[in-house]
């Protein structure tokens, strides 16, 4: 029965580590494509969702396969429960990848408009982040999962910052306001992206130290 637990613990590892690379190689995909105006890029990512979302139920009855048939308890549970959790969070950051694809669609088929400044720091973070937290699983490790926690703050200043811009710009060249409205949902998506990257990173440290630290801030 160990034996067999301690199996499906290892191919439920595995199999959590693939989906979150999927959904890495897609924020990734997505950041590029919207650098390049690559539209081909854009729905690349768009059509890898799926396989992000079949992936995330897979893994979703894995675990209740897992909690039914050996009702792990101590680091053994800790580890399923966080799963479930991360799983649900890699899945987002799939959707979100998407979404921003979906504006970058848009945003090659028309007059390219200038993309502040800070678009490029604040992608490269999250890309950063989304990183480190699934590194933070694998090795189990909470000092990289402390680190994505105190980058969320960054993103969310680069996020304020990469508004006040988008503002500036519209009042300068009001004819392609469309296009910057689409370049500020992909600045919420980016945010959105670094508080997914936060959560997994909350489930790592649940995970191993068996503390609950969500909305307790240098926890």
């Amino acid at each position: 029965m160990a034996e067999n637990l301690t199996r499906e613990l290892r191919q439920l590892k595995q199999a959590i580590v693939e989906v979150g690379s999927l959904a890495e190689d897609s924020l990734a995909k997505a950041v590029r494509a919207l650098a390049t105006r690559d539209e081909r890029l854009a729905r690349e990512v768009i059509y890898a969702d799926r396989e992000i979302d079949r992936r995330e139920v897979a893994v979703e009855e894995d675990c209740l396969k897992i909690l039914a048939l050996y009702q792990p308890v101590a680091l053994d549970l800790r580890f399923v429960v966080a799963v479930i959790k991360i799983n649900n969070d890699v899945e987002r950051i799939g959707d979100l990848a998407a979404s921003i694809a979906r504006r970058v669609v848009y945003l090659a088929r028309v007059i390219e408009a200038p993309i502040p400044a800070d678009f490029r720091h604040m992608a490269s973070l999250v890309q950063n982040m989304v990183k480190h937290s699934l590194d933070a699983l694998v090795n189990a490790s909470v000092d990289l999962a402390q680190q994505v926690r105190a980058d969320d703050d960054r993103v969310d200043s680069l996020h304020a910052q990469i508004s006040e811009q988008i503002n500036a710009l519209i009042a300068e060249h009001p004819e392609q306001m469309e296009c910057f409205i689409k370049l500020n949902a992909i600045s919420r998506h980016l945010e959105r992206l670094a508080d997914m990257a936060a959560c997994i990173a909350e489930e790592v440290i649940y995970m191993v130290e068996g503390a609950i630290v969500r909305h307790r801030a240098g926890a």
